[in-house]
C-alpha cells in the first residue's frame, strides 16, 4: 500500500562515486593499496556498480595519479561494472588501454561554472565529445554523460530548465546510455526536483536519468524520495558521505552511500546491497583519510525493530 499511496519503485540502482568523487577532493594522497581494498570492499556489499577513479591529467588532481594503477590492479569481480571519468580523448585513450569498460563524460550547465571547471565553454565541451563517444561506441564502451550545476550554480544562481534540456538532447544524439544530473552544491530541494523531474522526465527518450545529490544543506535523502516518486531509479551515493566540488564554493560531500542504502531498504525498496558490509566499509573509509566522515548510519547503526544495535 506504501508503495501504491507514494508511487515507489520496487527496487533501485545505487551508483557508488566514493572512489573517485569522494577521494578526488582529499588534499593528502591515499595510498594506491587503500584505494583498491576500499574498491574491492564495496564490491562485497552487493553493489553493482562502482565509479573507481579518473583519468584527468595528474597535474589536474594530484589524488588521482594513479588511475591505470588502480584500474589495472582491482581483482575485479565480473558482475560489477567499473567505470572512470574521462575528461577528453586523451583520457580515453588511457582508459581503453587500461581495458575500462564503461566511462563517464561531464559538463556544467552554467557556463561559467564550466569554465572555472575546464576552462570551455558549454558548447566547446559538447563539440569535444564526439570523437570520444565516436570512440567509444566504437569499442562497445558504456556511456554515463553527467550535468553539473544542474540544479543551481554557486556563480549563476538558478539554472534555466532550458539549459538542462539542451544537454540532455545534445547527449543522447551522442549515443549516451545514461544522464546523471548533479546537485553539485546541494542546492536543490524536494519540491525543486519534482518539479524539474516531472518536466524533464518525457525526454530521456533514449538514454536511462539517474541522479547525483550532494548533501550540503541536508536535503540529499528528502530530494532523493522526490525523484523516487518521479519515476527515478539510479541514484549516485559515496561511501561515508565523501566528496565536494574543488570549483563549487560551499560543496561538501555526496549524500553518504550507507545512509540512502538504510532509507530505500527501509522503505521496502530492494537495493542488493548488505548494509553490514557498507557500513564497515565507510568505517574504512575514514581510517584511510584519517577523519571521522559525516555518513549517520555508520554512527548509529541500523534500524533494529527487534532491540538495540551495537554500532
Amino acid at each position: 500500500m506504501t508503495h501504491q499511496l507514494l508511487h515507489l519503485p520496487k527496487s533501485v540502482t545505487v551508483v557508488e562515486v566514493g572512489p573517485r568523487d569522494g577521494l578526488q577532493n582529499e588534499a593528502e594522497f591515499v595510498p594506491t593499496d587503500q584505494k583498491i581494498a576500499l574498491i574491492e570492499r564495496l564490491a562485497e556489499t552487493g553493489l553493482k556498480r562502482i565509479e573507481i577513479t579518473s583519468f584527468v591529467h595528474p597535474k589536474a588532481i594530484p589524488q588521482l595519479q594513479d588511475s591505470e594503477e588502480v584500474v589495472k590492479r582491482i581483482q575485479g569481480k565480473p558482475e560489477v561494472v567499473y567505470s572512470t571519468l574521462v575528461p577528453n580523448e586523451k583520457g580515453l585513450e588511457r582508459a581503453l588501454t587500461a581495458g575500462v569498460k564503461e566511462i563517464g563524460l561531464f559538463v556544467s550547465a552554467s557556463e561559467t561554472h564550466n569554465q572555472k571547471n575546464v576552462r570551455m565553454s558549454i558548447a566547446d565541451s559538447l563539440k569535444g565529445f564526439r570523437n570520444i563517444a565516436e570512440k567509444a561506441l566504437a569499442s562497445t564502451v558504456r556511456m554515463r554523460g553527467y550535468i553539473v550545476t544542474a540544479f543551481g550554480c554557486p556563480y549563476e544562481g538558478k539554472i534555466a530548465p532550458e539549459k538542462v534540456e539542451f544537454i540532455i538532447d545534445e547527449y543522447q544524439a551522442l549515443g549516451i546510455h545514461e544522464i546523471a544530473l548533479g546537485d553539485t552544491t546541494g542546492m536543490a530541494n524536494p519540491l525543486m526536483v519534482s518539479r524539474l523531474m516531472e518536466r524533464l522526465r518525457p525526454r530521456f527518450t533514449q538514454a536511462a536519468p539517474a541522479l547525483h545529490f550532494h548533501d550540503t544543506r541536508g536535503l540529499a535523502l528528502a530530494n532523493i524520495l522526490a525523484a523516487l516518486q518521479q519515476d527515478i531509479h539510479i541514484f549516485d551515493g559515496a561511501i561515508g558521505g565523501l566528496g565536494g566540488c574543488p570549483y563549487a564554493p560551499g560543496a561538501s560531500g555526496n549524500v553518504a552511500t550507507e545512509d540512502l542504502i538504510n532509507m530505500l531498504e527501509e522503505m521496502g525498496i530492494e537495493t542488493g546491497v548488505d548494509l553490514r558490509k557498507l557500513i564497515e566499509c565507510a568505517r574504512y573509509a575514514g581510517e584511510i583519510i584519517k577523519r571521522d566522515l559525516s555518513g549517520h548510519i555508520s554512527r548509529a547503526g541500523r534500524v533494529c525493530w527487534d532491540g538495540p544495535e551495537t554500532p
